[in-house]
C-alpha cells in the first residue's frame, strides 16, 4: 500500500475511485438523479478545483491500483472515500492517518449524519460531534466533528 499526493497523471483514476465511492455512500440518501449526476468526469473536475483552492488531496494506491482518496484543507478533512469493494481492509483508517498527521491545527471534518460507518471510524481517530447542520436544502443533515485527543489508534 502507497498513499501519494494527487497529480495530474492519476487524477482521472482518483475521480474513478471518488465518483463511484460518492454514488455508492449516497444512493440510499440522495435523489437518484442527484447521485447519477456525479460521474467520473464531474468529481475530476470537483478535484481538480479542490486542488486550484490549495487542498491537499491524498491518493491510496494498491499494487498500482487507485483504491481511495481523502482531501485535506488546512485542518479541515473531507472526501475520505475507498472503492466499496474494497471498504474495511484498513484503507480508510490509513488515509485518515495520512490527513490527520499533515493537520496544521486541530483535525476537524464533516460527514452526514447518516454515515454511520464513518462516523464510528472517525470516533476510533478520536473525533466527536461537535454541531450539526441541514446541507444543499435536500434536507439532509450533516455533522461536524473535531478530534478531542489523540492522534487516533496506530
Amino acid at each position: 500500500m502507497e498513499i501519494i499526493v494527487l497529480s495530474g497523471d492519476n487524477l482521472p483514476a482518483a475521480a474513478e475511485v471518488h465518483a463511484k465511492s460518492w454514488r455508492e455512500s449516497h444512493r440510499a440518501i440522495c435523489p437518484p438523479d442527484f447521485v447519477d449526476a456525479h460521474t467520473a468526469a464531474r468529481q475530476e473536475a470537483y478535484l481538480r478545483a479542490k486542488q486550484a483552492e490549495g487542498s491537499m488531496i491524498y491518493l491510496l494506491l494498491e499494487e498500482g491500483k487507485a483504491l481511495g482518496l481523502v482531501s485535506r484543507s488546512g485542518s479541515l478533512i473531507a472526501d475520505c472515500y475507498v472503492l466499496p469493494e474494497h471498504q474495511r481492509k484498513g484503507y480508510g483508517s490509513a488515509l485518515l492517518r495520512q490527513a490527520i498527521a499533515d493537520c496544521p491545527e486541530t483535525p476537524r471534518l464533516w460527514i452526514l449524519e447518516s454515515n454511520t460507518g464513518a462516523e464510528r471510524l472517525y470516533e476510533r481517530f478520536g473525533f466527536r460531534r461537535h454541531a450539526e447542520r441541514f446541507c444543499r436544502g435536500q434536507g439532509i443533515r450533516d455533522g461536524h466533528h473535531e478530534s478531542r485527543g489523540g492522534r487516533g489508534p496506530p
